[in-house]
């Protein structure tokens, strides 16, 4: 019983951890399940999500989670305007270069924060920010459950959006194949530019629940883009249930290996499933299927 007392709040813990790797992982597979590649840039625009987020509070007193509805759009036009504008052109539509451009994407926004903000790490302080729900069971940190719940419902909207409105269903169209939706009309170069906003605005979100209990510095976002990655591959490249799946799966990980293990050692667990995907099961565990 003492075991199991140490146990379930650490698995809780876990999930509520693991529910902000998959929002984190969902933006990252939709890019690739219909683009077709992985945005290098993802970790580095958590990052700058996480300053937009700290700079609204410091600045102009907006709670973290109120900024998700300023936030959500506002990094959602960013994303859009920087595949149409910079990646695409920059390209030419070519996958390889693609991932290039993303690259340096990254290492500009990288270097631009640490010019701007220094290396000095940033919290928000927050009156409800060690608050706890009691369930019986365990205790776990109110901004740790809203942010589970929270992540969960953003989830869920973009599985609606996807499966139920006409832009939805052309972006699916698009990830199965786009030579016949450019024949059918579908405007390929915008539904890239739709998915890769919607990808950066799951990151945006997250940036907001990851504030009131997390740190910001330029590398922040580097931590996260690693596990998001090991995500996407151990749920399946391109599937939103797999993302979904496998962020909660790697946060109780996670926290069991640092519970076990020690904290410094917490991430093991995560690398050692990425390692055994890739060797016994590279598809992931909804290989096959696409955004």
């Amino acid at each position: 019983m003492g075991e199991l007392g140490i146990v379930v709040p650490a698995v809780l813990a876990g999930l509520t951890t693991g529910a902000i790797y998959a929002l984190v992982a969902l933006g990252l597979t939709l890019i690739y399940g219909v683009l077709h590649i992985i945005n290098f840039a993802h970790g580095s625009l958590l990052m700058l999500a996480l300053y937009a987020a700290f700079f609204l509070k410091t600045l102009w007193g907006i709670d973290p989670y109120a900024a998700v509805f300023v936030l959500g759009p506002a990094f959602f036009a960013l994303g859009y305007v920087l595949q149409r504008g910079v990646i695409w052109p920059a390209s030419h539509g070519q996958d390889s270069m693609i991932l290039m451009v993303t690259l340096g994407l990254s290492i500009v926004i990288d270097n631009l924060a640490l010019a701007l903000w220094t290396s000095s790490t940033r919290t928000v302080d927050l009156p409800y920010a060690f608050a706890v729900i009691d369930l019986k069971l365990a205790l776990i940190p109110l901004p740790r459950a809203v942010a589970f719940v929270a992540a969960l419902a953003a989830a869920g909207l973009l599985w609606l959006f996807l499966a139920r409105t006409d832009l939805g269903r052309a972006i699916r169209a698009v990830a199965k194949e786009r030579l016949g939706a450019q024949l059918v009309g579908i405007d390929v170069r915008h539904v890239y530019a739709m998915c890769f906003g919607l990808g950066t605005a799951c990151v945006a979100v997250a940036a907001c629940l990851l504030l009131p209990t997390f740190y910001v510095t330029p590398q922040v976002g580097h931590a996260f883009v690693l596990v998001a990655f090991t995500t996407v591959v151990l749920g399946g490249m391109g599937s939103m249930e797999g993302a979904l799946i496998g962020g909660l799966v790697l946060g109780v990980v996670e926290t069991l290996c640092g519970l076990f293990l020690g904290e410094s050692l917490g991430q093991i667990g995560i690398f050692a499933i990425f390692i055994l995907i890739l060797l016994f099961r590279p598809t992931g565990l909804f290989g096959g299927k696409s955004a």
